[in-house]
């Protein structure tokens, strides 16, 4: 009886994992425990490694979650830079605007909307992170096409990404992607399994 359960729960689980690869979709705010949870290998000190954020820039944090890294973004770029958060979900943006007050950092700002379509202007940002987000945009190819025309020239796109994430892109399809939107591979670190990815307009 309690084998028939564990193989029942063990292909329940499979079955949602397949459902939600095929069905791309924002972590909802009520399940936001999944985006506070400890990051190995997409580390906060290996993204300021492959960021390389200088004081002054504007960098473009799409879908920060509750803010796990968007507080050490905002102090990197101290003094004088700024970071515009950007979900689809409300509720995610308000949680990290509470985190950041708490810590008193004035330089960052919200948006919502969606990221196949930024509010941003053409060559307007230094650099755009996104970490175990773009898997879950519909369309990430309408994403990435966005980002390189929000870049600078010569700007940053760092992407990370975690096995166990049923949104996880793979280095080679991400390269790919990002190749056909115009963006130029720079290298990564971390394993296939667990890496950031860089990338320039």
């Amino acid at each position: 009886m309690l084998k028939r359960i564990a193989i029942a729960a063990v292909a329940a689980i499979v079955a949602a994992a397949y459902w939600w690869r095929k069905n791309p979709s924002a972590c909802p705010y009520s399940q936001r425990f999944w985006v506070e949870a400890p990051h190995p290998f997409i580390t906060r000190d290996r993204l300021r490694d492959v960021l390389d954020p200088e004081p002054g820039e504007r960098i473009l944090e799409i879908g920060p979650g509750t803010g796990y890294y968007t507080l050490e973004i905002a102090e990197w770029v101290s003094p004088g830079g700024t970071v515009e958060i950007f979900d689809i979900q409300e509720e995610m943006l308000d949680h990290t605007m509470e985190r950041a007050r708490e810590r008193r950092l004035g330089n960052v700002h919200p948006t919502q909307g969606d990221a196949q379509s930024l509010p941003f202007e053409d060559d307007s940002v230094d650099a755009a992170v996104l970490v175990t987000v773009l898997g879950e945009i519909p369309d990430p190819d309408a994403a990435l096409r966005e980002i390189e025309r929000v870049l600078k020239p010569r700007g940053r796109l760092v992407v990370g990404e975690i096995f166990g994430d049923p949104h996880m892109i793979t280095l080679g399809t991400l390269r790919r992607r990002a190749e056909a939107a115009g963006l130029v591979f720079e290298g990564h670190v971390g394993p296939s399994f667990g890496y950031f990815a860089r990338f320039r307009s």
